[in-house]
């Protein structure tokens, strides 16, 4: 089916909708609006096989590597104590909540041809994902805080980081994450009309966007939602900074009194700063989707996702949104996990036909 074929059949059932004299009920009505949404979106049949394939694998791959990654930090005694590898199994645990909150709804909607049902699992989807993108801002920050203490405080390291402290680092993470997401929820509520519950929102995704598109834009989440998340990301960045810079500094000072240049150093800072920016291309996406929400306009941003058939820069973003939030969950353990030297010799214990042979690298 070509593409004037979908825009073709996007409008006959956008003027089915409208026709209200027509003797259809309810029900019926609803799911073909929520197809009437969904076409809308992605007006194109190759699109939806395309984006499942994508979709599908990225789930898959990060299910695979998060599991293994957890899996063999769980079963090495002598990594569990470490300040880094308890910061790296907190941040696994959340892309794991991630992606199984996000990925099985994605798909569901891909293969059922309709939007997102506004209702109760819809509303608990939005809470786990605002939760969970916290947590993992807030880990990866406090990831670079701890390796800028062992390369520069390495004296008052352990006096630091003791056990206790971790373990309150990382239950803070988790209730300032939760504080957010409630807060979030509860402004969504004051605006919330119960006339809405039970229909098909304008996206694939209980993502802000299309949640505050069909509660009618309530501004009080939007500015907190939107300040709390540039908060966040900005003391990220920061912290990433500051830290990776420190690091650079200290390990370039121990090579000038040789007149050398710490080409390793060099290229670790670059690489993890590299990688943060690919860890927080979403978020710097939802800065950009929100600026054009902001610039465009509330009325006009409706129309755009709405009502006119085909590729709008809306529906741009928010199907770009779906498959981005979906490659940090892949790239953390790669980063943090499998890059590191330790991690990867645990790994081999997972796999039964190499246990007699524990000291064997398979990712090298």
């Amino acid at each position: 089916m070509d593409h004037g074929t979908d825009l073709n059949r996007t409008e006959t059932c956008f003027s089915l909708m409208e026709n209200t004299s027509t003797n259809y009920s309810a029900g019926f009505l609803q799911l073909e609006h929520g197809h009437c949404l969904f076409t809308s979106i992605l007006p194109s049949e190759t699109a939806v096989h395309l984006l499942v394939f994508v979709l599908a694998v990225l789930i898959i791959f990060s299910l695979l590597v998060n599991g293994c990654a957890l899996l063999g930090l769980g079963h090495t005694k002598d990594l569990s104590w470490e300040p880094r590898f308890t910061l790296l199994k907190n941040l696994i645990l959340s892309d794991l909540l991630l992606i199984l909150s996000q990925g099985p709804t994605i798909i569901s909607c891909l293969l059922m041809r309709r939007t997102i049902l506004y209702d109760a699992w819809c509303l608990i989807q939005y809470f786990l994902n605002t939760t969970c993108i916290m947590c993992a801002i807030i880990t990866i920050t406090c990831m670079a805080l701890e390796r800028y203490l062992y390369v520069c405080q390495a004296i008052y390291y352990l006096h630091i980081l003791t056990s206790k402290r971790i373990h309150l680092i990382i239950a803070f993470t988790w209730l300032l994450s939760l504080t957010i997401s409630i807060v979030n929820l509860i402004l969504m509520s004051a605006g919330h009309k119960a006339a809405l519950l039970g229909q098909y929102t304008p996206g694939l995704l209980c993502e802000p966007d299309t949640l505050e598109a069909h509660l009618g834009f309530p501004r009080a989440v939007a500015v907190f939602r939107k300040i709390s998340g540039f908060i966040l990301t900005m003391i990220c960045i920061l912290s990433y900074s500051f830290a990776y810079f420190r690091i650079y500094q200290e390990a370039r000072n121990a090579v000038q009194p040789f007149q050398q240049v710490n080409r390793r150093a060099r290229n670790t800072v670059l690489f993890y700063c590299s990688m943060l920016l690919l860890q927080l291309l979403p978020v710097f996406l939802k800065i950009v989707s929100d600026t054009l929400w902001e610039l465009e306009g509330t009325t006009v941003m409706t129309f755009m996702l709405r009502d006119s058939p085909g590729w709008t820069p809306a529906r741009t973003l928010h199907i770009m949104l779906l498959v981005l939030m979906q490659v940090p969950p892949c790239i953390n353990p790669v980063i943090f996990g499998l890059r590191n030297q330790e991690v990867r010799q645990s790994l081999p214990r997972l796999i039964w036909w190499r246990k007699n042979n524990r000291d064997v690298d398979v990712f090298s």
